[in-house]
């Protein structure tokens, strides 16, 4: 073991959340260093491969100009961005986690979800309203937004990371790449430090208190299929390869508390032939969100579910589950030309799997591995159920659904008819982890005794729960920068004291 380092704060990962903490220990005072596992091109964890979206309360113009200062009069009067207040936020951590939502952390994460924006604004992070896939455009000219998402960053994941390593550069804070933690240093005092392969070497970094923030055990296939269940080792990585679980294992060894839904995770539709882990080129466009438009059928040719439950936002998360559960792991999204228009820019990535055809005879010839007789048996029922009734209206749950068809289609459900039709190919891609660590609303870790372990703090997706079976969009970014700020500001309180 080469000479140790030392600092304040140690932060272990290099995400939003990481990053997040260790800008709110340098401006508390805390001498800081970060450790990055990744090389610094791959930089970011998670936080990179994402578009940004941040689920964020606010009632109007002035709290979205508070975070987006360039809103000109023109795009207001253009655009309905209606509000989302506290109790909207309450209500769907409530609903999409069958109210298992620790509420004291819920309560942090709503009521700081503005203000710590707007501290990262402050820092540098520019904010952008998010047409691009949380509004359509109405008939009478101007955007509506849905499903309460209206902000994302500027640059989409990238430019998030981006700007949040040029803050940590402009707060003095050193930065260590290809740097992963190994262990805890501890004694009977608490936490004392890391130890962690730094430029090729086993060192000691010692400090006075350590935020974990590196990310949940998404990327360690024996994990998975240890804690998820059988056949989550065959599902695809949407992020970084190097969130193997370890921050949690630190912590576990330390006498740190689990908590959450270890056998749940964010999962999504992923495009089938998508690589195992995440391709920064490519980013987040190997997901495939506008299913509430299709139809989605498995191998069988079969439906299995409701996909116009509900707006894309409260359903895309759990979704990625079922289509493990289907044969081959697999399943096809089925549009046609009525609907084609409202499909997000990742359907037209050059890497997409995909059939069309003029004809659904045709179609199902080119879905590969389909049972094509079933499938033009599935699309007749469906078509013959749709209330056709009931104006098609995107920006709302219109309750244009299905009748008498199990399962149903409860909202947007409009006849496949028009050719041409496209089909695209997807599996489960697997975001994160809901099974973590147990902190308090100050975000100290918690012992197995119930007491904080002193010196230790975490932040990000590394946190146990918040998350329970679905989640809303865009909540995870803001949760690793609530709950970052958190750990780094409680950090640095934590050696200020201990130096008085």
């Amino acid at each position: 073991m080469t000479e140790a380092l030392s600092a304040d704060v140690v932060i272990v990962g290099g995400g939003n959340a990481a990053l997040t903490a260790a800008l709110a220990a340098a401006e508390a005072g805390a001498r800081v260093c970060l450790l990055e596992a990744a090389p610094e091109e791959e930089r970011g964890g998670n936080s990179t491969y994402t578009a940004g979206a941040m689920r964020v309360v606010f009632d109007g113009p002035d709290s979205l100009r508070a975070l987006m200062p360039d809103l000109s009069e023109r795009e207001l009067a253009e655009t309905d961005f209606g509000a989302y207040t506290e109790a909207d936020y309450y209500d769907d951590m409530a609903r999409l986690t069958q109210y298992r939502a620790d509420p004291d952390l819920v309560e942090q994460l709503v009521t700081r979800s503005h203000t710590t924006l707007v501290w990262l604004r402050e820092k540098g992070v520019r904010f952008q309203p998010s047409y691009g896939r949380q509004a359509f455009k109405r008939e009478d000219g101007r955007f509506r937004f849905w499903g309460g998402l209206a902000v994302e960053a500027w640059g989409g994941g990238p430019g998030l990371v981006q700007a949040l390593y040029s803050a940590a550069e402009k707060a003095g804070i050193t930065v260590h790449y290809q740097a992963p933690g190994l262990s805890l240093l501890t004694d009977e005092s608490g936490v004392r430090g890391v130890t962690a392969r730094v430029d090729g070497h086993t060192v000691e970094v010692r400090a006075r208190a350590v935020v974990l923030a590196c990310g949940g055990f998404e990327a360690n296939a024996a994990w998975r299929a240890r804690y998820l269940g059988p056949g989550w080792d065959l599902a695809k990585v949407r992020g970084t390869r190097f969130n193997q679980g370890d921050g949690i294992r630190m912590a576990l060894e330390a006498g740190a508390m689990p908590a959450g839904h270890w056998s749940g995770c964010h999962a999504v539709a992923w495009d089938r032939n998508a690589p195992e882990f995440g391709d920064l080129a490519v980013g987040d466009g190997f997901q495939k969100h506008s299913y509430p438009f299709s139809i989605v059928v498995n191998a069988l040719g079969e439906r299995f579910v409701d996909e116009g439950a509900d707006f894309r936002n409260y359903t895309y998360a759990a979704y990625g589950r079922r289509v493990l559960e289907q044969p081959g792991q697999v399943a096809w999204q089925v549009f046609d030309a009525q609907v084609t228009h409202l499909l997000r820019d990742e359907y037209r990535i050059r890497q997409v799997t995909k059939a069309k055809a003029d004809t659904l005879e045709e179609l199902a010839a080119r879905m590969e591995g389909i049972d094509g007789a079933r499938f033009l048996e599935t699309v007749r029922a469906y078509n013959d159920a749709v209330m056709t009734e009931v104006p098609f209206d995107p920006t709302v749950k219109d309750g244009r659904s299905t009748r008498g068809l199990a399962p149903p289609k409860s909202n947007w459900a409009n006849r496949i008819e028009t050719p041409p039709f496209e089909a695209y190919a997807v599996t489960c891609g697997i975001t994160f982890t809901f099974g973590g660590l147990a902190i308090d609303p100050g975000a100290r870790v918690q012992a197995v005794s119930g007491a904080p372990i002193p010196g230790l703090f975490a932040a990000g997706e590394l946190v146990g729960g918040l998350f329970y079976g679905n989640y809303p969009g865009g909540t995870g970014l803001v949760s690793g920068a609530v709950f970052g700020r958190l750990a780094g500001t409680g950090a640095a309180h934590f050696v200020m004291e201990g130096a008085s």
